[in-house]
């Protein structure tokens, strides 16, 4: 076997603690040494090398969110352990149970040597690690050349009381924008909307002007979906200048559904909804009735990831071969800007539980292995697995080989919750735009970064927060609806807002403010 980046590490941490180990028998008087010296006749008989170190395999044990139907086969984990000479002790736990698995080993003290987990459960550990339970890992990064290279930003967002406990796995920050029917916007003559006026004005027509030409009212502008966030209305609020999440305001901590910005644009959805402009189900919808309504042609607009366009186009080419796609982002509002919500940058982290460690050394060995899996040759094989196996290069990106999609999906797909960094900072692949409205969505993904809206609560603390935000915010999202769709009036709206400051959102709107002055 080939010695890699990671063996000649572990040559380094061999030496020191052959060399600690010397020291330490060498200090001292030399009284009552006998049973020293025998051990160290022993050790020396023995013959143990560096050079047989170096070849000594790193365990590493770790959880994994599955997100597939199956686990994978061994081909991507072999490949690795044979790489970066390491043995890989993985726990695949489905997605909808890995929460409840991750509860139960932290209770149980059974948690393994890596974890990841997401932003919610993230938050819900920061006792944990203020605890001493987790290892601080910035004092080692510069000791690697790739880690040292993740995004400083992002990595901000990850921190504990401006102490970096984690590695992440990084996401576009923004990915939302619009895709729309761009074959029945040129049927009608419509320009893309720069405005919110302007975009009303495209679900009037798409809904009333026959842009399908059948002569026949059978379509509508806007098809949305339950979700507030990720559907269109998170988006739509950013144009009108609606904080993310939570704002500030004189030094304080308030939610986004204080602030004006939130009521004007229920006001706007409220007025499309009752002008027939968009579905009129669309708090019980799903997404996959939201995107089958649009692939479908009974809706002209999607908001949401602009990304989505592909996936899209190519279903609904295969109902109706003509209908054609666009993408773009920039609306501005009322104040004439624009604005987009922003993500932390990453989906998941990964933490290292001290109590899984015999020291310092092992969790270099660690990090060293994802140093490896942070260089281009790294990620792309965690990522897209072996060329002329599963993936081909084409021009400056890479697509999936079609007639081996089975071993990708076996093979490869359920990696990809390993992944640290992105594209950006590891330099591996990405997939190629064979689409180019696809090419076209990912551009604005990059401009979008130019106009970001962050929450400022992504590295502040409430315990409130995590006690009553999920119930608090549920309350709330209904309000939302039930405004949008006339069930309730302003005022009654206004009231659930201080039933929610009774119920523990004014304990909320405190902690965080505290935290937030104790940061500034």
């Amino acid at each position: 076997m080939k010695r890699s980046k990671i063996s000649k590490r572990l040559a380094v941490v061999g030496t020191v603690t052959l060399s600690s180990m010397i020291l330490a028998a060498c200090g001292g008087n030399n009284e009552g040494n006998t049973e020293a010296d025998a051990n160290a006749d022993t050790s020396n008989n023995s013959e143990v090398s560096t050079e047989e170190l170096d070849d000594e395999p790193v365990t590493i044990e770790m959880m994994a969110n599955l997100h597939t139907p199956e686990t994978p086969g061994d081909f991507l984990k072999d490949e690795l352990e044979e790489k970066y000479n390491v043995e890989l002790d993985i726990q695949w736990v489905p997605d909808g149970n890995y929460e409840e698995r991750l509860n139960t080993a932290f209770a149980t003290d059974t948690l393994p040597m890596v974890v990841p987990m997401g932003f919610d459960m993230f938050n819900q550990f920061k006792d944990p690690i203020r605890a001493d339970q987790f290892w601080e890992i910035e004092p080692y990064l510069e000791e690697f050349e790739n880690l040292s290279k993740l995004n400083p930003e992002i990595l901000d967002n990850t921190r504990v009381d401006g102490k970096l406990y984690s590695l992440y796995q990084g996401r576009p920050l923004s990915r939302q924008g619009v895709i729309y029917r761009k074959d029945w916007a040129d049927n009608l003559g419509i320009e893309e909307p720069t405005t919110t006026e302007e975009f009303m004005e495209m679900a009037r027509a798409f809904t009333e002007d026959d842009p399908n030409g059948s002569g026949s009212d059978n379509t509508i502008g806007l098809t949305d979906r339950s979700d507030l966030v990720y559907g269109a209305f998170k988006t739509m609020s950013s144009w009108f200048g609606t904080p993310n999440n939570w704002g500030v305001v004189d030094g304080e901590i308030k939610p986004e559904f204080m602030f004006d910005e939130y009521i004007e644009t229920m006001d706007f959805v409220k007025e499309m909804h009752s002008n027939g402009y968009m579905n009129q189900d669309f708090p019980v919808t799903s997404k996959d009735d939201q995107q089958a309504m649009f692939k479908n042609g009974g809706a002209g607009i999607y908001v949401g990831s602009m990304g989505d366009v592909l996936s899209i186009y190519n279903d609904a080419t295969e109902l109706n071969p003509d209908a054609e796609y666009g993408v773009f982002n920039y609306v501005e509002g009322p104040d004439g800007e624009y604005n987009v919500w922003a993500i932390p940058g990453f989906g998941s982290v990964v933490l290292f539980p001290k109590a899984a460690y015999e020291d310092e050394n092992e969790l270099r060995k660690v990090l060293a292995f994802y140093d490896e899996l942070m260089t281009p040759e790294g990620a792309n094989l965690l990522v897209w697995g072996e060329e002329g196996r599963h993936y081909e290069i084409e021009g400056d990106g890479v697509n999936w080989i079609e007639d081996n999609l089975s071993e990708v999906d076996n093979d490869i797909r359920p990696f990809l919750s390993l992944e640290i960094g992105e594209p950006a900072t590891s330099g591996r692949y990405e997939m190629a735009s064979t689409y180019d409205v696809k090419a076209e969505a990912d551009a604005l993904t990059i401009e979008n970064e130019e106009y970001l809206v962050h929450d400022p609560t992504i590295t502040l603390d409430s315990e409130s927060h995590i006690t009553y935000g999920d119930r608090l915010d549920q309350m709330m999202n209904d309000a939302t609806h039930q405004y949008m769709l006339g069930q309730i009036d302003l005022d009654e709206f206004n009231a659930t807002i201080e039933e929610w400051k009774s119920e523990g959102g004014d304990a909320i709107m405190a902690e965080f403010t505290e935290s937030y002055q104790e940061q500034q």
